[in-house]
């Protein structure tokens, strides 16, 4: 992610710190001051006996997996979660030691080389699993014993060994000489959900698994099972660590957890207006003139569309920030650009900066704005900004 420190700003105003040539169409905004603020807001609501993983896959959830992952240690966070292996090897080049989990199952010989060279921490999911681990590792004679985490599923029926089945798997896992239980852990299914009842059956059956262990002598080293909505709404639910991913960026996961702590966004998108004209009454707008001009508009083109990742489906239901003011997006969203309703700012002019997501004066649009219109979650969104738009610090 390229740094303010590296160059003067590109604009007044533009908040595009970085090469004037990269923010000439547009870009992604990340401002790591505020995610260091929500990170030790999140440390905050945790007891001594609680380490914060931050959740830095799929690249941060599209906000630059390196910074974010070196802020947020910096920040209070003591572990990284990812996805893949590749993810995993992406920080470990960057220079970030600090432990590693990869959520993802892994299954090949060749993953499991490298997670050990690495020094990665898998999970495993099954039997099955955890028997190729322990023979990979005796084929390339590991010298030490694998840090592995075993993945319950108490209800989301996702990965995970069945949790009344916990005893049988953790016997097994500790059985294997090339292997060493570093936690036991699960996923919440409805954790954001203000109904409680799944997942407090979920908790239950967590709790029951981990008697099973505890029946066998074997005391669990880490446990863990809350997400950032398990996070903010039942400290019981916080055991050794917690996994955080939306709410380290700013989001709160569900509308009733907004009063627990105070998050701050952390990203913004914003693009630039590439052409500006007027149109008489009755002219079509975009592909299909799926929205036709009702009296004469003064409309500007953006440039950003969705091949970006601005959501086609948001074409005439959406809106901009210009000059701090809500401005109307109309017609089709393209695959690199978008117009605007601009007839209120008459002298609107090429070059000046559009915020989609993100805050001009009084007025914010953010990542749940766009999902509420597209019946979909604040993840998606923020994963969906492709990486043609630079990630630029405000730092």
């Amino acid at each position: 992610m390229l740094s303010s420190k590296q160059i003067t700003p590109v604009a007044s105003g533009s908040g595009c710190d970085t090469y004037a040539w990269l923010c000439q169409r547009a870009w992604v905004e990340i401002d790591l001051a505020a995610l260091s603020h929500n990170v030790r807001q999140l440390v905050s609501l945790l007891s001594s006996q609680t380490q914060l993983m931050a959740v830095v896959k799929a690249d941060a959830y599209g906000h630059g997996a390196v910074s974010v992952a070196k802020t947020a240690l910096e920040s209070g966070a003591s572990w990284l979660g990812v996805a893949t292996v590749p993810e995993g090897i992406q920080l470990r080049e960057a220079g970030i030691k600090a432990p590693i989990l990869i959520l993802g199952a892994i299954q090949t010989p060749e993953q499991i080389q490298a997670i050990a060279q690495w020094k990665l921490q898998p999970t495993l999911c099954s039997p099955k699993q955890a028997l190729v681990f322990s023979n990979t590792l005796e084929a390339i004679q590991h010298s030490s014993p694998l840090p592995v985490h075993i993945k319950l599923d108490t209800g989301m029926s996702r990965l995970g060994t069945n949790w009344q089945q916990t005893g049988e798997f953790v016997r097994l896992v500790k059985s294997l000489p090339h292997l060493s239980i570093a936690s036991v852990y699960s996923h919440l299914a409805t954790a954001d959900d203000p109904d409680t009842t799944v997942m407090k059956e979920q908790h239950r059956r967590f709790e029951e698994a981990i008697a099973q262990i505890k029946a066998m002598g074997i005391e669990p080293p880490c446990l863990h099972l809350a997400n950032s909505a398990a996070t903010l709404a039942d400290s019981s639910l916080h055991y050794n660590i917690v996994r955080v991913g939306l709410a380290v960026y700013g989001l709160y996961p569900s509308e009733h957890l907004q009063n627990t702590i105070n998050l701050q966004p952390v990203l913004q998108v914003k693009a630039r207006v590439t052409q500006v004209k007027t149109i008489s009454a009755g002219t079509g707008i975009s592909y299909g003139h799926q929205f036709i001009a009702p009296h004469e508009l003064r409309i500007a083109v953006v440039g950003i569309g969705y091949a970006d990742g601005v959501p086609r489906h948001l074409s005439n239901n959406m809106q901009v920030l210009i000059r701090g003011q809500r401005i109307p997006q109309i017609g089709t969203i393209t695959m690199d650009q978008l117009m605007v309703d601009v007839s209120t700012i008459p002298d609107i002019q090429e070059g000046e900066v559009v915020t989609l997501l993100g805050q001009q004066g009084k007025e914010k649009i953010s990542a749940n704005d766009w999902a509420k219109k597209l019946d979909t979650i604040s993840w998606e969104i923020l994963c969906g900004f492709k990486h043609r738009l630079p990630r630029v610090s405000m730092t």
